[in-house]
């Protein structure tokens, strides 16, 4: 059993280490900036998942995440965006909203509860905002999918993601319906500030700063039927 401490530490360190090479270390001043906590309490809680067989820890390089600790990191994450399909589909939560609570909900120790919360949502594969959703073996289901800032003029797609998941953001999409789902043209991109000209669901021209247009992920074939939030 976990402190919910020693499980936030476990989730931080797994995200970081999704951007990394398998063989790349996840030093300890990185996981101190995603956490926002001092660097000697984050060495000691290192030692201590270390410990615990979690993670692998080098001195003086870093951590790995451990086979063992990637199924509780997985697991964390398998419940959070559960959770956060529920309070959507079910709770009538706005995406904007759901984040702080899953952050609760997700340090439930019932596999029971979270089996039964899979099959009453009938097997979800992506969250509220679009991220995958890892099944009981800790194995996700990834979208063909680049930043739409990448896009080039005349280049379409569809929003099946955002890269920052802050409230403010997630509520400046609504109030530009640039949610999932949003079928979006590149009609110029400007080069003085980077910001982009897009046609918008076939009807609508929006301008969005080069900021925007780097946080939202973007899908640029037909192969969205198996997300459920798109379209």
């Amino acid at each position: 059993m976990l402190t919910t401490t020693e499980e936030n530490y476990l989730k931080g360190i797994y995200k970081l280490s999704e951007k990394l090479e398998p063989t790349e270390f996840v030093h300890t001043n990185a996981i101190a900036s995603t956490l926002d906590i001092k660097a000697a309490s984050v060495s000691d809680m290192i030692k201590r998942l270390a410990e615990k067989k979690l993670l692998d820890y080098t001195p003086y390089k870093g951590v790995r995440i451990s086979e063992q600790g990637h199924q509780v990191a997985t697991n964390l994450l398998r419940k959070h965006r559960l959770w956060e399909v529920f309070l959507v589909e079910k709770l009538d939560f706005t995406w904007a909203e759901v984040h702080p609570i899953a952050e609760q909900l997700e340090h439930i120790q019932s596999t029971e509860l979270t089996d039964r919360l899979d099959t009453f949502l009938n097997y979800p594969k992506f969250d509220p905002h679009g991220d995958p959703i890892p099944d009981k073996e800790g194995k996700f289901r990834y979208k063909y999918e680049t930043i739409l800032a990448d896009l080039s003029i005349q280049q379409e797609g569809v929003v099946v993601g955002v890269k920052n998941h802050s409230p403010e953001f997630l509520s400046f999409l609504d109030s530009k319906k640039l949610g999932l789902g949003a079928k979006i043209l590149v009609k110029e991109k400007i080069e003085f500030d980077g910001s982009m000209l897009l046609l918008l669901n076939q009807e609508q021209e929006i301008t969005i700063s080069q900021k925007v247009s780097n946080n939202l992920y973007i899908q640029m074939n037909e192969a969205l039927k198996h997300i459920k939030y798109a379209l």
